[in-house]
């Protein structure tokens, strides 16, 4: 099996079984790109170089599909006039999941990463919020969050065109303005990086998500 074909074969199970909205369990897929004559340990080194590209992120329980970079090393490989599925039967998995990657092309290559391959810097908070609420509206409306919007999902739509404590403190500083609340709740398919993405309001806590208020 050639790396490239079977990474990107992974990376459509894992977005096919919702990888970028939750954690995918370990067992759940590798019963997809696993066949009968191989090994779970023969994709072990695929697994590590897609986790050190950023594509993945990897827990003891499962493996969830990064927003942007994952997405865009997925359409890059299925795009890819080299890609091809190995061997004379195709399972019926990956047929549906490419039929649903076609009819879905534009929301998956760029809803969940919005405006990261925009040129140019947030250069100010006016800026940055007008930014933020398009995020916002964009993934609010296309994953049906009921105007819950996870800030790590933000956080990765805006992407490089804004520092990590920029981005931090012009949301801070939008819930101070009344704009929109930063809540804690729970997120039952938390990873580390997750984690890492949403943000700590000083000396309240962690928060999770995102809610516009009626202004």
């Amino acid at each position: 099996m050639t790396s490239k074909n079977t990474s990107t074969r992974l990376l459509l199970a894992l977005w096919d079984l919702g990888g970028t909205q939750q954690e995918v369990k370990k067992g759940q897929l590798t019963k997809r790109i696993v066949s009968k004559s191989q090994k779970v340990a023969d994709y072990q080194g695929i697994f590590e170089d897609l986790q050190k590209e950023g594509a993945i992120a990897i827990s003891k329980k499962g493996y969830s599909l990064t927003s942007g970079k994952g997405l865009e090393v997925l359409g890059e490989g299925l795009r890819s006039g080299d890609f091809k599925f190995e061997g004379t039967i195709v399972g019926t998995w990956a047929a549906n999941a490419l039929v649903k990657w076609i009819s879905q092309i534009d929301v998956a290559v760029t809803s969940a990463d919005v405006l990261v391959n925009r040129k140019g810097a947030i250069a100010s908070y006016d800026e940055f919020k007008s930014v933020a609420l398009e995020v916002y509206d964009k993934l609010n409306y296309e994953y049906n969050f009921n105007n819950l919007v996870p800030i790590y999902r933000i956080r990765r739509g805006i992407g490089d065109r804004v520092s990590r404590t920029e981005f931090n403190d012009w949301l801070i500083e939008m819930q101070a303005n009344d704009i929109l609340q930063l809540m804690a709740g729970e997120m039952r398919d938390i990873t580390p990086d997750k984690r890492d993405d949403s943000i700590i309001i000083p000396g309240g806590g962690l928060r999770y998500y995102t809610k516009l208020l009626n202004t």
